[in-house]
């Protein structure tokens, strides 16, 4: 007797090829069977006809250190995790090595949803802002110890390449980062361009040296950024270095935050540069204020043509691989953990619009379709979403009169 059986749904699975109706059949905490039709009994039966069923969605930027960094920031992980359709957060460098042991002790233990965490290779993480301003604000010995002491939870390196910090400590602070995690056999999560940081002097073709540091397996984060610093040139072509860097393997998230633009997004889309990963960069503000979601992330790229299976992929199976966690996460496949989102893809009118709240820009794009969580599995366990960011829930802005 399986412990819950999902019936009904249409699975979309990437990992696997899969996109049809099969029910999925779970089994403590692990997917036991997925087939057509499972006629064994179980002791909990939900019938998703109608509905879409993904592995679980994966955020691959994030911050969900409440408490440990500003409150605009720090976010509750199930708000937008487990209660939002998303089965695993990545905590892109909330912490560093004098703040990272509130991890463990507090956020860790206290969410149902998955929380992966990276650590800012600068000592306070971000707790304040600007996170390093000299050599002094990083110790990459007691980072590296750090990392050694919990090997098991840290999983990535993250350094912000912006702002004041570019101004002061140059591309070296890219190269120590690197350093850091090449010892540790971790990736590195590269932040560029200049947007919610200081109105220092920052040099635009920064970028040049800095994707070069970057190598396979590596995460750059901001990719469609519209901010000074990001990948396209004062005519709006991509840097030489931004294609060489992405065909070497490193993976591309949009981490959208308060800074993308429709534009930018399009113009790295016809140049070939397809983002790999849909991290939203939620906070406290942007939940509130522009990205709202992962999955209305998942609907801006519906309205910018991507197919429902290519978006599903950028949720799933590619952030499972960037975060080097593809044996247990990103799949349905029978002895996977047992994490599914269920989705549904309403019909409608929506329209969706530029995150950098600051420059007025009004980029905007409509869309016909819209991603809204249905209900969540985490290791086996069943989660039902919470309202929804908006008044009126889940749904982006609907189409002005």
């Amino acid at each position: 007797m399986y412990d819950l059986i999902l019936k009904g749904g249409n699975v979309i699975d990437p990992s696997q090829g899969l996109n049809g109706v099969y029910d999925v059949a779970i089994d403590r905490g692990t997917i036991a069977a997925i087939t057509p039709s499972v006629t064994e009994e179980a002791r909990a039966v939900i019938d998703v006809r109608g509905k879409t069923l993904t592995p679980g969605l994966i955020d691959t930027h994030a911050h969900v250190y409440r408490g440990g960094t500003p409150p605009t920031l720090g976010v509750d992980a199930d708000l937008i995790g487990v209660r939002a359709g998303v089965a695993t957060v990545v905590d892109a460098g909330s912490a560093g090595c004098n703040t990272f042991e509130g991890f463990p002790l507090y956020v860790i233990p206290n969410a149902d949803t998955e929380v992966i965490p990276f650590i800012h290779i600068g000592r306070t993480g971000q707790a304040q802002f600007p996170d390093i301003l000299g050599q002094r604000h990083v110790d990459l010995d007691a980072t590296m110890r750090t990392i050694e002491t919990h090997k098991d939870l840290i999983k990535g390196v993250k350094v912000r390449m912006t702002g004041l910090t570019l101004e002061l400590m140059g591309v070296e602070l890219a190269r120590q980062a690197k350093r850091v995690a090449a010892e540790a056999g971790i990736p590195l999560m590269m932040h560029i361009g200049i947007a919610g940081d200081t109105d220092a002097r920052f040099d635009p073709d920064a970028i040049r040296e800095l994707l070069p540091i970057l190598q396979k397996g590596d995460i750059v984060t901001h990719c469609c950024t519209h901010a000074v610093g990001g990948m396209l040139d004062r005519e709006g072509k991509a840097v030489p270095e931004a294609r060489e860097a992405y065909d070497r393997g490193v993976w591309f998230d949009m981490g959208i935050g308060g800074g993308n633009s429709i534009d930018v997004t399009r113009r790295m889309l016809d140049q070939g540069l397809v983002p790999h990963c849909l991290g939203t960069d939620m906070t406290a503000t942007s939940r509130s204020n522009s990205v709202h979601s992962f999955v209305e992330v998942m609907t801006r790229f519906l309205a910018l043509g991507f197919s429902l299976e290519q978006v599903v992929t950028m949720a799933t199976s590619n952030p499972a691989k960037a975060i080097g966690a593809e044996d247990r996460l990103g799949s349905l496949a029978p002895g996977r953990q047992a994490d599914v989102s269920v989705l549904e893809v309403r019909d409608g009118e929506w329209i969706v619009y530029d995150t950098d709240m600051r420059s007025g820009r009004t980029g905007s794009v409509r869309t016909e379709q819209a991603v809204v969580p249905v209900l969540t599995v985490k290791r086996g366990e069943v989660f039902t979403p919470e309202w929804g960011p908006r008044p009126w829930g889940w749904e982006p802005d609907p189409v002005p009169e």
